[in-house]
């Protein structure tokens, strides 16, 4: 190694250079958390973690079908959306009460249609059905129903090129904040472990006092007192140990930057989402070995979100013609002025 190479050892690798999605990723994380660009070589840390997630994101973006045409003239025919509505009719009236959408045409007077992101509450229902096996019908079959509801229209896009890279760059940011969770929780952590090392250390001085005066001439209370005694000294050290294992207050940016790269290192750890590929009939029944007849095979993205109540989100892109767009209704333009 040369002086040169020791002086500057930057110089010694060449940085990648960045995409402008990977840019734009560090600009959004950076007003996020702006202290991450006070540690030594915080960007050359950060671009090869946030490529890993974004190779992983766009991996499972990819395989995500084609978008499908949303309207009643599809409905029929087309098993995504006969699958995610009930009716021809829902179609046009469900997707209109987005207000992003009406916002994303208003911004797009000459679009004569929209890419979006659909989003659904997916709902599994057991119970007994009928099933027709070869000439004979059974009653009193266990089946599966899927429906589909709550329908949500939040992320739209001129282009499907363009919706398919705004998915990737929002659940890559979704990963950057379940490290800064994990940063939060870290430093919460440290301040309940500091209060309860004063009370120990103010518990382990009365114990230690209290063993003065007459009780310690007479010996009286002293095997139990020098067990109280072992028993908060040992609870310190163990405070002690989980305080180091944090780190040092005074590492606490390089630290921060450590969980970051870290969390964004390993994506696969820090998203909940699946491709699901399931067969159905026209009643929405799910056909566990394909059945037979009129079936049709649909594949949408399926995630895991502990804030939602049903706790299961499905997820498919469509294309929505600005033909089909209803009048937003009027309760929710009035509930919108009270939106944050």
């Amino acid at each position: 190694m040369s002086i040169l190479d020791r002086l500057w050892p930057r110089a010694r690798a060449s940085q990648a250079p960045e995409s402008p999605q990977i840019h734009l990723l560090i600009e959004r994380l950076l007003v996020l958390d702006p202290a991450l660009k006070l540690v030594p070589e915080w960007r050359e840390r950060l671009v090869p973690a946030l490529s890993q997630s974004v190779a992983f994101v766009r991996d499972t973006v990819d395989r995500m079908p084609a978008a499908r045409e949303a309207g009643a003239a599809t409905w029929l025919n087309d098993p995504y959306i006969h699958a995610f509505f009930a009716a021809p009719d829902e179609v046009g009236h469900v997707l209109s009460r987005s207000p992003e959408l009406h916002a994303w045409f208003e911004s797009h007077p000459l679009a004569r249609e929209v890419y979006a992101v659909l989003g659904m509450a997916m709902n599994e229902r057991r119970g007994f059905g009928v099933e027709q096996y070869g000439d004979e019908v059974h009653t009193d079959v266990m089946q599966t129903t899927l429906s589909f509801d709550d329908h949500q229209v939040r992320v739209c896009g001129e282009t499907e090129s363009d919706l398919r890279e705004q998915i990737v760059q929002r659940v890559v940011e979704q990963i950057a904040l379940a490290g800064l969770a994990q940063i939060g929780a870290d430093e919460s952590r440290r301040d309940v472990l500091e209060q309860d090392r004063a009370l120990l250390r103010t518990r382990l001085q009365l114990l230690t006092r209290h063993g003065a005066g007459t009780e310690r001439m007479l010996g009286e209370h002293a095997v139990q007192n020098a067990a109280e005694v072992a028993k908060v000294e040992a609870l310190i050290a163990g405070n002690e140990r989980e305080i180091a294992a944090l780190g040092l207050k005074s590492e606490a940016l390089e630290h921060n930057l450590a969980v970051i790269c870290n969390v964004l290192s390993n994506p696969a750890q820090h998203t909940n989402v699946e491709m699901r590929e399931i067969c159905l009939s026209p009643m929405n029944v799910v056909l566990a070995d394909g059945g037979s007849g009129n079936r049709a095979s649909i594949t949408f993205a399926l995630a895991r979100l502990p804030a939602s109540p049903q706790g299961l989100r499905a997820f498919s892109l469509v294309r929505f013609a600005r033909a089909d767009l209803q009048p937003l209704p009027r309760v929710l333009v009035e509930d919108s002025r009270f939106m944050i």
